[in-house]
């Protein structure tokens, strides 16, 4: 019998590394994250400083915050600001669509550039897959400069995986938002949609800005090759940090990527806050697909007698198979006592993450593997009593409108959305 040509052998070899990358890339597990929980009350400068040194953020007095909770406040206050700069804008988004917001944005951001102020945009390639590049002529002539977050090349191959899921807009330096709006027409409602996606952004002014122009500085050299200017720094308060007031007033940029060890300083700041916590968690998230680790750290938190309230998109959701993924994990949570409720009137895309009415999180990162281990994410955590009651406030808006789901109801799910939802499990780690 004549032996196998050796090319036989390298194909099954080929085919056998390739099968286990697959394999690693949609099931390997998590890093555990196990956390000791803060002895110190939540509000002490010990938590305060605990916190910012785990996660490696600068600590900032909280400045002036505003939350803009509807695309069309949202997108107003943008453009009004950007129409207001004179010397900067920098803007970073996943999504830059075709359509109303994005010909309003780029009128605006073209006649600023004629005006001679610095336009610097990073757009990622993979969230803005649909819009070709010369949607963004008029912008470069008049001397705006985009460029793409890991474009498709066959040199950012290794790290097609690693996105920028960063929604930042920064003015001269002086004044930023942050949040999960991009540039599209969701958030003001196409024609085919019944209402505009239901979302979050907080407008600040002050100290803060600094880190929302650090994350968008680090990303801006990983596109463009280039180090921010000096001068886009506005200087430091000569006051430095003042001692922690009565009830907070600080807050720091959290700024994530993850590294070789898959660690993100995102998810530390989530795990450490949901372990800490001791009165309230309440978390809105669209994709809510906590792993193991996450999930036992939430059913802890419940069964210590913390209150914890999950607010998830219903049937508007623009990735049904991330939903069918969510739904999945209800169970060990309601069965442990939270609550999850359904908003229903449409697409629910904020991301707020509220621990005791103390410490709040907006940005741009979900509850789920893709935003904790493979995207480039941003977030601010404020520990600010202002803040944290209109963000409550709108919870609990929200909440009214959503429907909650009991746990009788989700055993009683039909057979073919548990099927759906076990095929899920295959990509959960990736959407």
């Amino acid at each position: 019998m004549r032996p196998a040509p050796l090319s036989a052998f390298v194909s099954v070899a080929a085919i056998a590394i390739v099968a286990a990358l697959v394999l690693l890339l949609l099931f390997e597990p998590g890093l555990p994250y196990r956390v000791t929980p803060s002895r110190e009350r939540l509000d002490s400068r010990e938590f305060v400083n605990y916190l910012s040194a785990i996660v490696n953020a600068r600590l900032f007095a909280a400045g002036e915050l505003d939350v803009l909770n509807s695309g069309a406040s949202i997108y107003a206050a943008e453009l009004a600001a950007m129409r207001a700069a004179k010397t900067s804008i920098h803007l970073e988004v996943y999504l830059f669509r075709r359509g109303r917001a994005g010909d309003e944005v780029l009128r605006v951001l073209t006649e600023r550039a004629r005006a001679g102020v610095a336009v610097r945009i990073v757009v990622d390639r993979i969230g803005s897959l649909f819009t070709p590049e010369r949607y963004f002529a008029e912008l470069r002539a008049a001397g705006g400069r985009l460029y793409w977050y890991q474009p498709i090349a066959w040199y950012t191959l290794k790290r097609f995986n690693n996105r920028t899921h960063r929604d930042i807009l920064v003015i001269d330096g002086e004044v930023a938002f942050v949040g999960g709006v991009g540039v599209a027409d969701f958030w003001i409602g196409p024609p085919h949609r019944a209402q505009p996606w239901r979302d979050t952004m907080v407008c600040l002014r002050g100290d803060l800005v600094k880190g929302l122009q650090t994350s968008f500085a680090e990303n801006w050299l990983e596109a463009a090759g280039e180090v921010l200017p000096e001068a886009d720094f506005s200087p430091p308060d000569p006051s430095g940090l003042r001692p922690l007031p009565a009830g907070g007033g600080v807050g720091m940029v959290v700024n994530s990527t993850p590294s070789a060890g898959r660690s993100t300083r995102a998810r530390l700041l989530f795990q450490v806050l949901i372990a800490s916590a001791r009165e309230s968690i309440h978390i809105c998230s669209p994709y809510f697909l906590p792993d193991r680790s996450l999930m036992a750290e939430l059913v802890r938190a419940a069964q210590r007698g913390v209150p914890v309230t999950v607010l998830t998109p219903g049937k508007w959701n623009n990735h049904p198979i991330t939903r069918l993924a969510s739904r999945r994990r209800y169970g060990t949570l309601l069965a442990a006592g939270a609550e999850i409720h359904e908003y229903q009137p449409a697409m629910i895309h904020a991301k707020v993450f509220i621990v005791d009415r103390l410490w709040c999180v907006v940005g741009s990162t979900n509850f789920d593997n893709r935003s904790f281990g493979l995207n480039d994410e941003v977030n601010l955590a404020v520990l600010e009593p202002r803040l944290a009651a209109l963000l409550e406030r709108d919870f609990e808006a929200d909440l009214a409108l959503a429907r909650p789901i009991a746990l009788q109801e989700w055993r009683a799910r039909s057979w073919a959305e548990r099927l759906l939802a076990f095929g899920a499990r295959l990509l959960e780690r990736q959407v």
